[in-house]
């Protein structure tokens, strides 16, 4: 019981790092985010196309706001 409870434990731990560039271009309110979102199902499993959406959603200017 506890090998399973760990496994899926552990499946759920790959998913967000697997889906980090998505969530980064989400709580940074990045205006490409759903492109991003995209790429990432489709290309993630790639570690250059994972590493190249982490950088653009990570390193994009953050919207500013006016009030």
């Amino acid at each position: 019981m506890l090998g399973n409870t760990v496994s899926i434990i552990l499946l759920l731990l790959i998913i967000a790092l697997y889906m980090l560039p998505t969530v980064v271009a989400a709580a940074r309110d990045h205006p490409r985010r759903r492109a991003i979102g995209l790429l990432n199902i489709l290309l993630g499993w790639t570690l250059i196309g994972w590493i190249a959406l982490f950088l653009w959603a990570a390193l994009a200017a953050p919207q500013v706001v006016e009030a």
